[in-house]
């Protein structure tokens, strides 16, 4: 059925004049030879009059659709579509768009260009072209050049160094050096009344001051008992000493000795008239108050330097390296090289800090890795540590002893954290006794935290913090907070700070060059 369908419809749609005029003539005379009224013989009349004789097989439903669809056929013969669209194809002509061109607006000669410089193009004033000169190799110069090697003399870059004042200020240093050498240290104090004293201390405008041109990047603190004299290293290479005994801006001087960032500063425990700093420009200088002259005691431009200790009576220096390498140095010895020259297994080392009591035993802090070791096993090639404290998971800023008995380590991370270790019997392993929760991600601009002991009280420790207001706070190893220094003249980030070893006196860096005093209200001595 489905085939004979297929086949009338592919008669039906042939659209043709003459089909359509036979099939007009045979329903006219269908019509006229009908004569009986019935439903069969019309439905046969049309069927013959639509040309379905030959599909006499097909259902009544089938044979009207075909009629349907020739008669439509018919229809869209008769309105001789095909031939009006072909007139019209043919009166209409293909237009080619034009190609779009974008027109460059000539130059006109006349135009005047933009003025030049004469002397880059190499014309006189009167528009004769200049001979070429030859061409030499640029010098670049260096941002932080190195300082020739050898003593530099003590001279103030922010005053004469010819006048009486200063002269008279290095010969009062000198004085009371020898003076405070030959006090004794007194026991410690309660925690009550360490609390008390700390209570007492204050800062006001008097005892802040500008005193480097960059971020302060190491702090010391004289030991004197009569005057107070901070000493203060900066990202430059400035020293700046403030004598806060003296009035305004007299009491500050300004020093050149290296040219690259002080990563230490330190006042000599056997005679505090000398003052050494280590700088990463690859020196190490003692600046003696008595002859007014900054000695080079250390010289490696090889490997980069980061920190250093005293030895046994403090002639002796134990010198650490930012690639992990270990210097031990004697003043004693002419020349500004090392006595011994080792290697570790630390990756990088930051500070170093000997035993107060064993000697022989040191600890570094390096990438993520705190070391001990014993010095009298140290080898020119892989040092082994006696013991690896492994709790970190960041950078380490610092790890020192405590100052008296060096029972207790502290060390200050990258992970936020302090952490506070038992050394009182240096084993194979170290025992943490306490973890403090602190901030100690300073960002970019700012000198990274470190936590030091106060000398005065070896269970309690001091460091900056990022807190509002600004603050510098006190721990116990216990991980409690003893006390916060604040004020309205603190008004920045002090990321490096030191207490007075006998006096209650507080003194911290910014990152503007500030030094920030805190001063107990009756300057007490211990006693």
């Amino acid at each position: 059925m489905k085939a004979l369908s297929s086949k009338a419809e592919s008669l039906l749609l042939k659209p043709s004049l003459e089909t359509y005029t036979e099939s007009t003539k045979l329903d006219h005379k269908s019509t006229s030879d009908s004569v009986t009224p019935s439903v069969d013989m019309e439905s046969s009349d049309e069927d013959s009059a639509a040309g379905l004789d030959d599909f006499s097989g097909l259902s009544p439903y089938e044979r009207k659709r075909m009629r349907n669809i020739r008669e439509n056929a018919k229809f869209f013969a008769s309105l001789q579509l095909a031939e009006s669209a072909a007139r019209l194809r043919g009166m209409i002509k293909k237009s080619v768009p034009p190609e779009l061109k974008r027109k460059r607006p000539k130059k006109k000669e006349t135009e005047i260009g933009c003025r030049r410089s004469m002397r880059l193009l190499k014309v006189d004033p009167l528009g004769v072209s200049l001979p070429a000169s030859p061409t030499q190799p640029a010098l670049v110069e260096e941002e932080n050049p190195l300082l020739p090697p050898g003593p530099l003399e003590m001279i103030p870059e922010n005053q004469d160094d010819s006048s009486k004042l200063f002269k008279a200020s290095l010969k009062t240093w000198a004085e009371m050096s020898q003076t405070s050498n030959g006090k004794t240290k007194k026991g410690l104090s309660s925690i009550k009344s360490y609390k008390a004293n700390l209570s007492g201390m204050v800062i006001s405008e008097a005892t802040v001051r500008k005193v480097t041109k960059g971020a302060i990047s190491s702090v010391a603190l004289h030991p004197s008992e009569v005057r107070t004299l901070v000493a203060a290293g900066s990202k430059f290479g400035q020293i700046g000493l403030w004598d806060l005994t003296q009035q305004g801006e007299d009491g500050i001087y300004v020093f050149h000795p290296h040219s690259r960032h002080v990563s230490c500063l330190s006042f000599s425990p056997t005679n505090p008239a000398h003052l050494l700093s280590l700088s990463y420009d690859g020196t190490l200088r003692c600046g003696d108050f008595s002859s007014a002259v900054f000695e080079e005691v250390y010289r490696n431009e090889t490997n980069s330097l980061s920190s250093f200790d005293f030895l046994d009576n403090a002639s002796s220096l134990l010198v650490g390296h930012w690639d992990g390498h270990l210097s031990l140095v004697d003043r004693r010895t002419p020349g500004t090289s090392y006595e011994k020259f080792f290697s570790s297994t630390s990756e990088k080392i930051r500070t170093v800090h000997v035993h107060p009591l064993s000697r022989q035993y040191f600890i570094t802090a390096g990438l993520r890795d705190v070391h001990i070791f014993d010095a009298r096993f140290l080898k020119s090639k892989g040092s082994q540590p006696l013991i690896s404290l492994t709790e970190h998971s960041k950078s380490i800023a610092s790890a020192y002893f405590s100052p008296v008995t060096g029972n207790r380590v502290v060390t200050t991370c990258a992970d936020c954290k302090l952490r506070v270790f038992d050394s009182s019997s240096i084993s194979s392993q170290l025992p943490l006794l306490s973890t403090i929760r602190h901030n100690t991600f300073t960002g970019r601009w700012l000198m990274r935290f470190q936590a030091v002991w106060d000398p005065k009280q070896e269970d309690c420790f001091i460091i900056g913090s990022m807190a509002h207001p600004r603050r510098v706070e006190v721990f116990h190893e216990t991980g409690k907070n003893v006390h916060s220094f604040e004020g309205e003249c603190l008004a920045s980030v002090c990321s490096l700070s030191v207490m007075h070893p006998t006096r209650y006196i507080l003194a911290g860096g910014n990152s503007s060059g500030k030094l920030h005093v805190f001063m107990h209200q009756e300057t007490s001595v211990i006693g």
